[in-house]
């Protein structure tokens, strides 16, 4: 229920009339009510039975259920079609997207890619910020990178959750991390949430370009080059990756991995990179190449968007506590 499935619990309840006032028996025998309160939609088959205690009748309710099914036992409805019957509820899931805090290369504004860098005061602050931002919606696993300053990002942020969950990392690496790792308590397992790291999540490789000063950079080569590296779709920096190559390893993965666990109902969190996140975006918003080369993303700042149909629905970046914020933005 906490993705939003509430709307499609059904509720059927039996009553018992009781009276002596046939214009009262006529009214009700073999009718039906059906109304819809908070979400619930309720069948109530009204019957002629039970003990009579008053003049007019009586009316008592002797059997309740809710079930997570449309269908509902055929003895107890019947206002609505067969069609109502075998209508499926329809799967609703939330999916946060969050790039990571600062980091002390981006403090230093030095090119980073794949080089594992802690966050910087700030990113640890940025962080806890996210964290409040999406402290009351639900997450059941979360992915993140092989890199540290997106695993803090995670981590930090679920210590602001109203949940309480334990974020844990899980070690499938070998059999005997898995062993090793492993949690022997039920009531622990229900209090933890799954954390995955992937390779295909980390940033874009930057190549030749990784621990440069950014500045620098393109005083050496050319502000063009440098901004054909960084901002072009299908251009790598010498030995490194374009956004089009960390693209392809990046959605595959979203699609393979995250994209089911969506589909089955899962709420899912993914603490990723500035260009991994950017070719993730693309794919739900089906962005084009140049729309997605002007696609900026805040450090530290949750977008949200609601799984649902196979569709994705942008719902943008939850208000924080302290500040509005915009996660992403694309340049006019």
């Amino acid at each position: 229920m906490d993705a939003g499935t509430l709307h499609n619990q059904i509720g059927a309840v039996q009553l018992h009339i009781c009276s002596n006032d046939s214009g009262f028996l006529r009214k009700f025998r073999n009718s039906s009510l059906q109304c819809i309160s908070k979400g619930f939609a309720l069948d109530v088959k009204l019957l002629s039975k039970g003990i009579c205690n008053s003049k007019h009748g009586k009316v008592r309710v002797t059997y309740t259920s809710l079930c997570h099914a449309s269908v509902v036992d055929p003895a107890l409805r019947t206002s609505l079609s067969a069609n109502d019957y075998n209508q499926k509820p329809s799967i609703e899931s939330s999916l946060i997207l969050i790039r990571h805090g600062e980091s002390l290369w981006n403090e230093k504004n030095l090119f980073t890619g794949c080089v594992d860098v802690p966050l910087t005061k700030r990113g640890i602050e940025e962080a806890i910020e996210a964290g409040k931002r999406i402290s009351n919606i639900p997450v059941d696993i979360i992915y993140t990178s092989a890199l540290i300053r997106a695993q803090m990002t995670a981590m930090l942020a679920m210590t602001q959750h109203r949940r309480k969950k334990v974020p844990i990392i899980t070690h499938d690496e070998s059999e005997q991390a898995k062993a090793w790792s492993q949690i022997f308590s039920d009531e622990t397992n229900k209090q933890s949430i799954p954390v995955i790291t992937a390779w295909q999540l980390n940033e874009r490789m930057y190549g030749e370009l990784q621990g440069l000063n950014k500045k620098e950079t393109a005083e050496r080569y050319g502000k063009e080059k440098v901004h054909d590296w960084r901002r072009s779709y299908d251009i790598p920096p010498p030995n490194g990756e374009s956004l089009e190559m960390c693209s392809q390893r990046a959605v595959a993965y979203f699609r393979e991995k995250i994209e089911p666990q969506l589909q089955s109902g899962k709420n899912v969190m993914v603490a990723a990179h500035g260009n991994s996140l950017r070719s993730i975006i693309m794919y739900l918003d089906k962005l084009t190449s140049q729309e997605v080369i002007n696609l900026e993303l805040s450090t530290g700042v949750p977008l949200l968007y609601i799984y649902k149909d196979t569709k994705f629905i942008k719902r943008g970046s939850p208000v924080g506590p302290t500040e509005a914020g915009v996660y992403a933005y694309t340049k006019g």
